[in-house]
């Protein structure tokens, strides 16, 4: 198998986003517009570019093996964990689809919630075609609706956003952007859940900032932390 070359510059770049690394997993700093896996638009994913780069790295002649036991969506930053192996895979999708990956995000918001921290449980319908989830009326369950729990505290501010700090209980369809919009605090930038303007480069405000974990084979402690993106001013 052979994978294309990495200009200095990009090979560079991905080096320096990997915020953990070892026999059995990877932890990556994704950007805003990098898709995790390949879809429809045909753009490369970002797991065929760290496969380019392990294999240039270490001058492997073979097939680099990426498993991929979550993902994000494409206009959110931050953390993404990959597998190396599939005894690590296997047991990381478990982890993921168990709850026993904590995962923490920020979002800045466009508007302060009414209260300064709470828990936000919403029965979640998905719309396949608007590619878009909404709370379920009435905030009852309905044919097709899934629960959707998640933490939220307010953390800080800047000139005109508030950022708010969320802990995932569960992991449903634009959960934390649907979630946070039907409090009255839309994500900065998510014009699809009713934000007013459009960020310049397209994102959200959305970031996947924290991981903590078990390593799946070490069985260590895991906490890692992604520095937001140099677009979020005054953060």
């Amino acid at each position: 198998m052979e994978y294309r070359q990495l200009g200095k510059e990009e090979y560079l770049n991905i080096q320096a986003r990997i915020l953990h690394e070892d026999n059995h997993i990877l932890v990556f700093n994704k950007n805003v517009g990098e898709i995790v896996q390949a879809d429809k638009t045909g753009d490369e994913c970002i797991a065929e570019t760290i496969k380019a780069f392990i294999a240039q790295r270490d001058g492997k002649p073979g097939k680099v093996y990426l498993g991929i036991p979550h993902r994000l969506d494409r206009p959110v930053s931050g953390i993404v964990m990959f597998a190396k192996t599939s005894k690590a895979l296997s047991r990381l999708s478990a982890m993921f689809r168990e709850g026993g990956v904590d995962k923490t995000y920020w979002a800045l918001c466009c508007s302060e919630p009414q209260k300064p921290s709470g828990l936000l449980e919403d029965w979640l319908v998905r719309n396949e075609s608007m590619n878009k989830s909404f709370v379920a009326k009435g905030g009852e369950k309905t044919a097709g609706a899934k629960l959707a729990r998640l933490t939220y505290e307010v953390i800080g501010h800047t000139d005109r956003y508030t950022l708010v700090e969320v802990k995932l209980l569960t992991g449903r369809h634009h959960q934390i952007r649907c979630q946070l919009s039907a409090m009255g605090c839309p994500i900065k930038g998510d014009l699809k859940y009713g934000a007013p303007r459009s960020n310049p480069d397209g994102e959200i405000s959305l970031h996947s900032h924290r991981i903590q974990f078990v390593h799946p084979v070490s069985k260590d402690e895991m906490d890692i932390i992604a520095p937001v993106p140099k677009s979020w001013k005054g953060v």
